[in-house]
Formats: C-alpha cells, structure tokens, sequence
C-alpha cells in the first residue's frame, strides 16, 4: 500500500515547523532548516506565516524563532469540550460487567466527592442508595481517599481541618495520624478501601484519575455489601480497578 501524503504539501510543512519549534524551543533559521531539510528560503516563508496567524514570534534581538502561547488556547477550547462521562461510560459499564457490581464515578468538590455517574449491577438484588448528584465526604470514603493520596501533605491537612470529622460508622477514621498512615498505604497499592467507614455493612475499593495537567480530580469505586467483600474478592477486584486506572488516565491525559 503506497504511504499516504498530506494534499496539501504547504500545511504539512506548517505543522513540521511548529512541531520542531516545540520540540527545541526557540531556534534560529538555519537551525530550522538543517533540522527540516528544507532550504531556508522555504523555511522563512513558513515562518512568516505562522507569525501572521500568531502561532509563532521572533526575538528581536537574537533573532530567534519561537512559539506563542495561541496553540494553548485552542489546546484548552478542545479540553473544555471533552465530556469526561463520555469518556468514563463505556470503562464503567465494563467494569460492572466483569465484577457483577455496582460502580460509582465522583469529581472532587472541596471536602466532598460530588457522584456524577453510576453503573447499578443487575445481577444482585441489594441496590446502593446512593444517587447522582450526592455527596460524600473525602476523609471517609474510598473515592476520596484515592483523591487525598495524590495531594501534598499541605493539602490533605488543610482538607482535614475544614471537614466536619466525626464518626459515621464505628469503622470510621477520625485520628489524624492513623488516616495519613491509610493513605500511604494507599500511595503503594494504587487503590483505596473503604472499609464500613461511610456505610455500615458497605465496603468500596477505589482509585483516582489524573487529567492531562496530572491533576487528581475523578475518582471510581466499586461498592457492595460485605459479605461479598471479602478480602479475598477485594485483591481479586484490585487487578480490574488497577487496570482500569491506567487505561483511563491514559485516555484523559
């Protein structure tokens, strides 16, 4: 099969230039065109041009080439318009399809974690109470906990300290220093646990997302009742929320 060519030579050049300015920052014309293979005739004309739409600049004083600041701004109109549920759907249904329950997808909101998705399992007759549009505290679920683990200790002492602690079940962490010890442990494994501590007779496993900026501002959890969370289910479960996590932040970043 012959090696498909960009139709229209003059845009491919474009995007080689811009690509090769971002790759080595500022660069003179020579530079370019030794870089390019291109004589620098041609090379100075796609410079130019770039410089009239704004995607490019020229130091006036070393003469240098550079990108502006316009390729950003059309970068974050594309990342405003990714819908994140369109994105996490499909991985939340197949993670309910292969552990048979149900699955939660929540976006930090100061002390909370706002649920902005569910997959409820059919495959059980126990249904989760919660609801789309609720919320849940940080220091004492899973979802926040996997949220609480990528901050810096700053941070997390400062969500802490303007979070109502206090017990919601008898499991519930409330001494400072046992909850910092949770989220280490959390650090090593790539997943958080929430042992009965927001729900009674509830356990949930749950792990965090990174955006593109490595930012941790989603979170999943598969939640179901203890007796079907063993610690045994919780480490075979583990294996399908650490894959999900890679292939998700892989797709978001």
């Amino acid at each position: 099969m012959a090696e498909e060519k960009n139709p229209i030579q003059v845009a491919d050049r474009l995007f080689l230039v811009m690509e090769t300015l971002a790759e080595t920052g500022p660069a003179g014309l020579i530079d370019l065109s030794n870089r390019l293979n291109l004589h620098k005739s041609t090379v100075h004309r796609l410079l130019n041009s770039l410089i009239y739409m704004g995607y490019a600049r020229q130091d006036q004083e070393t003469g240098k080439y550079s990108l502006t600041f316009k390729i950003l701004e059309i970068s974050n109109k594309v990342l405003n318009k990714v819908d994140v549920l369109e994105i996490a759907r499909p991985h939340l249904k197949r993670l309910m399809q292969q552990t048979g329950e149900t699955v939660h997808f929540v976006q930090i909101d100061g002390t909370e974690a706002v649920y902005i998705d569910k997959v409820e399992s059919h495959q059980n007759s126990v249904r989760m109470v919660s609801k789309v549009g609720s919320r849940i505290p940080l220091y004492c679920s899973g979802v926040g906990k996997a949220l609480l683990a990528t901050m810096k200790p700053e941070a997390v002492k400062k969500l802490w300290e303007a979070s109502d602690i206090h017990r919601l079940t008898p499991h519930t962490i409330i001494d400072y220093s046992r909850f910092l010890k949770d989220l280490e442990e959390i650090r090593k494994k790539g997943y958080a646990l929430d042992n009965e501590e927001n729900e009674e007779g509830v356990r949930c496993i749950a792990a965090c997302l990174t955006d593109f900026k490595g930012k941790a501002k989603y979170a999943f959890s598969i939640s179901a009742p203890v007796n079907r969370m063993t610690d045994e289910r919780i480490t075979e479960l583990s294996g399908y929320v650490l894959e999900m996590k890679q292939q998700m932040t892989q797709e978001m970043s």
